[in-house]
């Protein structure tokens, strides 16, 4: 066993953990912060998608161990009390969910994108969201949602 403190969506987190755990599955069953996606196990699809320091990251291939002193954002973390983020309600406006299952990991990818280029272009969103693969929308209402927060930012404030 090893102990990790990191913090979690902002708040201090302290765990004593096997050196192996993955960083998903103490998100996701010690923390029960189980918006973030198990799929491919294999860093491909984006589901498993947290945001490290700020960066995206594949949950499911990172181990927890690299937390340590680390900022972990998942996707509980984005809303504001009950008020959701931007783009979370930018998605919702543009109906860019089906299943569900990808989305937060596309928000992440987008909040992160969004971190560092205050106004992308098209191409710029989809070499972000390359790493995220959605089997139900066609990504046309991802896109369509995403140009709609980046071109009219206080519809979504």
């Amino acid at each position: 066993m090893m102990r990790v403190d990191f913090k979690v969506n902002g708040a201090p987190a302290s765990l004593d953990i096997q050196p192996q755990e993955m960083l998903i599955d103490v998100l996701r069953e010690r923390l029960r912060l189980t918006g973030t996606k198990r799929s491919c196990d294999v860093q491909v699809c984006g589901a498993c998608t947290v945001l490290v320091d700020g960066n995206p990251t594949s949950s499911c291939t990172t181990l927890c161990a690299d937390a340590q002193d680390r900022e972990v954002t998942t996707i509980e973390g984005l809303a504001d009390g009950k008020r959701l983020d931007a783009v979370q309600r930018a998605f919702i406006a543009h109906g860019a969910l089906q299943c569900g299952f990808c989305t937060p990991g596309m928000i992440l990818a987008v909040k992160a994108m969004l971190a560092r280029h205050e106004r992308p272009s098209e191409e710029t969103v989809r070499h972000y969201l390359r790493g995220n693969i959605c089997r139900c929308t066609g990504y046309v209402k991802i896109l369509e949602a995403i140009m709609d927060l980046v071109q009219n930012p206080s519809h979504y404030q």
